[in-house]
């Protein structure tokens, strides 16, 4: 079973990944004299460092909410387990159906 440290892993992985390129793709062009892509090279840099300071937030964020909901089920297990019996009726019963 996969963990919450395995996904976190997994999307900074993929984000680095991105940002990687995005910076392959701004140091291709860095001979370029046309204006539009030096201010295209301007804007995506900034775009960069805007993304990386959102993803820190934005993994501090879901994080919190994941421990949140964790100790929410560790103090109330029946309620998720209520609710997945429900939803699972209601899907047998559309599904049932024709």
């Amino acid at each position: 079973m996969a963990t919450v440290d395995d996904y976190n892993k997994k999307m900074a992985k993929e984000m680095q990944n991105i940002m990687k390129h995005a910076y392959a793709l701004v140091d291709a062009t860095s001979d370029e004299l046309d204006d539009q892509i030096k201010s295209a090279r301007v804007a995506l840099k900034e775009l960069l460092e805007s993304a990386r300071a959102d993803y820190g937030e934005t993994e501090n964020s879901l994080l919190d909410k994941v421990q949140a909901a964790d100790e929410f089920i560790h103090v109330k297990p029946y309620y998720p387990i209520g609710g997945a019996f429900i939803a699972g009726l209601l899907l047998g019963c559309c599904m049932s159906k024709k």
